[in-house]
This record gives structure tokens, sequence and C-alpha cells, in this order.
């Protein structure tokens, strides 16, 4: 049996002091310090040359940003807003219109919590609503011919951030013949409230996954329309890091998304294992409606979202949003998909962080020996016990705590993600795995004013940390975030050109790029990102056997 993100931080949360404002999203914006001849920021202050464009839906007005030949169109409703008898409800395609549509400002956030504390993704106060399902494109009109779509998804563990942070912005992806779009999707209870009553009205017998639908509204959108903006809607691409990486996972495996896309990048989080205890959801979503004192689908419907808000951080929701296998969105667990090779059959880039775990989990010093034993016999099995010590030993002379830190962070992230490279290339599909040990300065998100960490060893003392790779995905390095150097630029060009080759051909390799070769199960092929980049043979191979070991017979 294959544990869970949610097994996985639920023990965590009790052995090492959980933090879920620093789960899944670690990484965004903010215009700082960065190499004189890089500093120019996109995002800022475009020109007002208006460009008009037709979708099914009405026509649309865009602005041309300070790349020459890019153009940006800004909070494009892809569904109606999911308010008042929409909300639970999955979404619904936006109403015509005559009129031009500008779409030159970016949509409101959807409504998450405000925080003052170390939350990194939504720190800060910021407009959010209910109205929040917009996205945004990014495209060279500069030629007539068709150009493959790329699809971002966000990360912030389904319960916060939104698809227009400046680190998300597509303008240099753009210039290298792609056609950019980033949306906002449903998040937190909004999103992902599985309930009896919701399930009982649903012509499909089905809640939870709204923030899911989302995206595959999202993706239908984007079949029927993104042709009028120069996008090839049979060359579409799907990436997404943390949550966002779920799901790209759960849409390989949802019946719903097939023949949306035709290629799929996950960064740092797969849905490879069981959800959780109660893979329906039903009881935390019963519990969370029992603390607003909601008797019925109605009142449920008319709470105030501050009253959601409370009842999540006073009931077992505990601001953890989860995808629900609900029948519909996803017939059975992604893992009993992919393992019976039913998954969708696309190329697939995945890979993770090399310190995902550094800020992800905080350290337990305190936790003794003894603790440390009974944690992994609990998750891994008495018969194990001593192999793990005798591998991670490293770790462990440090402290038990280090050791269970890191163990967890390999089972989450490196081998989950080692695993999913598995599944889809036992389909013969094309597939590619790396690892990040590059080690970026990490800084704060949307905080334009106070983007350090402050990290007490200096900002590049958090390892290849979780969301550190963000930046350099979209090439976005110097326009955010502080201290950059030379080599960071570099390893932006050539990761961000890996990104757009993939999405063109379904393979990475190109001009001017080291060579990436496919992954397979035998020798485990791992692009290795630093400087200089490098192949090798599968990372941590025993310390990732033996988990997958655990795992199997768990």
């Amino acid at each position: 049996m294959f544990l869970s993100v949610g097994d996985l931080i639920s023990t965590v949360r009790q052995k090492l002091l959980w933090r879920t404002s620093l789960v899944i999203a670690l990484g965004l914006t903010i215009s700082s310090q960065t190499l004189p001849s890089q500093k120019e920021n996109y995002m800022d202050k475009p020109s007002t040359h208006i460009t008009t464009v037709s979708t099914v839906h009405g026509p649309i007005s865009g602005i041309r940003t300070k790349s020459p030949n890019i153009q940006s169109f800004r909070g494009i409703p892809y569904a109606k807003p999911p308010v008042g008898d929409l909300r639970w409800r999955p979404p619904q395609k936006p109403d015509n219109w005559d009129k031009v549509l500008p779409a030159h400002e970016f949509g409101t956030p959807c409504w998450q919590p405000h925080s003052e504390n170390a939350f990194v993704w939504s720190r800060g106060i910021f407009e959010r609503s209910e109205d929040c399902l917009y996205l945004n494109i990014w495209t060279d009109n500069s030629t007539s011919k068709l150009k493959p779509v790329m699809v971002w998804f966000h990360g912030g563990g389904h319960s916060s951030g939104w698809g227009h942070g400046e680190i998300f912005d597509g303008t240099r992806l753009a210039e290298q013949g792609v056609v950019i779009v980033t949306i906002n999707y449903r998040l937190g209870p909004w999103g992902f409230l599985a309930h009896p009553e919701l399930t009982d009205e649903s012509d499909q017998n089905s809640s939870g996954n709204y923030g899911l639908l989302d995206k595959i509204a999202s993706l239908e959108w984007v079949k029927e329309n993104i042709e009028q903006f120069g996008g090839d809607s049979n060359n579409v691409t799907i990436f997404g890091q943390s949550a966002g990486s779920m799901s790209v996972c759960a849409l390989m495996a949802s019946p719903l998304a097939r023949g949306l896309f035709h290629k799929a990048i996950g960064q740092s989080a797969a849905c490879l294992g069981p959800f959780n205890s109660d893979p329906d959801g039903y009881e935390r979503g019963t519990d969370l409606i029992k603390q607003t004192g909601a008797r019925n689908l109605e009142e449920m419907r008319n709470l105030s979202n501050d009253e959601i808000l409370k009842a999540a951080s006073n009931s077992r929701w505990n601001s953890q949003s989860k995808i629900t296998v609900d029948g519909w969105v996803l017939e059975e667990p992604p893992i009993y998909t992919f393992t019976a090779g039913k998954q969708a059959d696309v190329p697939l880039i995945v890979g993770s962080m090399a310190n995902e775990g550094h800020l992800l989990f905080p350290l337990d010093e305190s936790l003794s020996l003894d603790q440390l034993d009974k944690e992994l016999i609990k998750i891994y099995g008495e018969n194990l016990l001593s192999q793990f010590k005798n591998l991670y030993h490293l770790e462990l002379s440090r402290s038990p705590g280090l050791a269970l830190r890191e163990i967890y962070t390999d089972q989450f992230m490196a081998y989950s993600m080692r695993h999913w490279a598995k599944l889809n290339a036992q389909k013969n599909q094309p597939t590619f795995l790396y690892y990040m040990e590059h080690v970026p300065p990490a800084f704060q998100i949307y905080l334009a004013d106070s983007p350090e960490l402050n990290l007490p060893e200096g900002p590049r003392s958090a390892g290849a940390y979780h969301s550190g790779d963000l930046a350099f995905v979209f090439n976005n390095v110097g326009n955010i975030g502080l201290d950059w150097e030379a080599k960071d630029y570099e390893l932006a060009r050539s990761i961000s050109k890996y990104w757009t080759n993939f999405a063109k051909s379904g393979d990475p390799n190109g001009a001017h790029t080291v060579i990436w070769p496919r992954f397979t199960d035998g020798n485990k092929e791992t692009q290795i990102f630093d400087s200089p980049i490098k192949t090798v043979n599968g990372i941590k191979k025993e310390k990732l056997d033996l988990i997958g070991k655990a795992s199997e017979d768990n």
C-alpha cells in the first residue's frame, strides 16, 4: 500500500510540530535585486496597445507586454461565478457577451485565508472572491502558425495561491514559441468539500472535487478557444507544481479529462497513495458543516465566507484540502488506475527538489530514538526498521528528528515522482525524470516590500527547497526574489527550454540543451539540474528502493 501525502503530513504533524502555513507551496513574487542586464520586469506597466480576439462567448481585448510581439489577455472568465446556488456545484460555462470584454487586469484570487505569520503563499491582506474562475494567456501574435499550448496549475496545498503571481508571468516562455495559460481554481472548502447532501443532489452522485472540475473546465475552454489566440488545441501540455502537480497526476487518471491534453509535467508532488483513511472526505466535510450550524443545503449556501473559514479552522478539515475519490471525477484511487496502466497515454516529465523537506517539515530536535523507532514501525513495519536506520545513519547521527524528516521527504517526493515515472514508462510513453540539486536563494511570496525569509545562515541555506524551481521553469529569475547570480540565469534558460521543447514535441531535448535520456525502470535515468547539468542512473537508489519495498509490503 502506498502512503499518501495526507498520511505523511498527518504523522509529521504529530511528531514534527507541523505548520500548515508552510505546506506545499513556497516560492514567489517580488521584483528586487537582479543582475543589471536582466532587471526588466515584464509584468510591470505593459503598453496600452489593444488587440481584439473573438471567442465562442464573445470578443476579448488584450494588451501588448514590454516584450516585442507578446500579448497578454488577463482575467478571462472560463466559467460562471460559482456563487449562490452554484456554490459547491460543477463549473458552468460562462454567459455570452456582445461588447468587447477588456481582458487587461487579472481576476481576483479565489477565497482563501489571510495570514500574518510565515504563510508564504497568501501572507498579508489581499482581495478575495468566490467570483474567481478566470484564466490568463500570453501569446506571440507575430506568426500565423499555431503554437503548442501550456496550461499551468499553481500550488498551495489546494488551499491557497492564484495563477497570476509575478513568478508565473508567461512572457518569457511565450517568447520561446508556446502559448501560456494560467488559471485560478476554487480552493479549500469552496473547492474540495465533500458532503452527503451535496452528493445526494448531484446528478453524478458526487461531491468534493470542484477545484479539479474547474481545471477540467479551463481545459475545455482552451479546446474551444485557444486557436483564436494562436494556440494548437491538439497540442496541449498541462503542468503544475506541488498541489498543481497532484492535479496533473489526478487528471491523467480522470476519465473526464481524456482528450483535453496531450502531454504532462509534474513538479514536486504526485497522487499515487490512498488519499486518507476517509477516502470520500465525508467525515471531514460533515464535521466542517456541523461547526457552522447549517442544517441543510440552502443554509450551507447562505453561509458567509468568513463562517466557512472559521469552521474549517475549528474542524477536522484542519486546512487540508484533498482530492476525493468520488466515483465520477476519479472512479478509483489513482494508484489503481496507474498500476493497471489505464491512465492517459501521454509523454511525461516529473521530478523533485533535493531538499523539499527543509521548509516543508520543521525539524523536531526533541524526537528521541525510541520515538523514531515507533514512527518507522507504524509506517513501514518492524521488519525493515534496521534497514531504514542503516541507510539513514548519517542523518540519524545528527538527530532522530532529522532522520525522520529525510525519510518522509524521500517518501513524499523523490520516491513518489520516481514511481510515477515508472508507471508511465511501463506504457511505453516517453518519460523523463529530473532531480534539482541547484540551490536557489529563498524569498517570501507576494511581499514586494519584504521578500526576505531571513534565514539565519543566508538566502541559500534552505537548500534546493520546495518551490525553488518555479522561477527557473518560467525563466523569471531576476524578476522576483533576491540575490540571483549568473549561474541561476544560465540554469533558468536551460530548464525553461527543456519545458518548451517538451511542449512542442514530447521530447525536452533540442539545440543548446544537455541531452536528457528517457527514463527506464532498469537504469532510472535522472537529469540532475545543477551547474553543470548532468545525467545519472538513479538518485538515492538504495533508499528509494527500500521505501518502495516498504510501501508495497504494507
